[in-house]
């Protein structure tokens, strides 16, 4: 990676999915307001695009992609 990379190479906020209940809505709201609190409010529509253009496997592959699940 050059500098100009690690730069705009950004944390993965942290991101609870207990609770959830496996529920895609509940699960992308939770993310939605991770991004928020993360001050990334900006990244929101990105995230959900990216999250519904599959399957509910794909929905979990991207959050974990985007998020520090735990």
């Amino acid at each position: 990676m050059t500098l100009n990379e690690q730069e705009t190479v950004q944390p993965k906020p942290p991101l609870k999915l207990v609770g959830t209940d496996g529920n895609a809505f509940a699960i992308m709201g939770a993310a939605a307001r991770a991004l928020r609190k993360a001050g990334r409010g900006d990244d929101v529509r990105a995230y959900q695009a990216e999250a519904m253009s599959g399957d509910y496997n794909h929905l979990l592959a991207v959050t974990m992609k985007w998020f520090e699940v735990d």
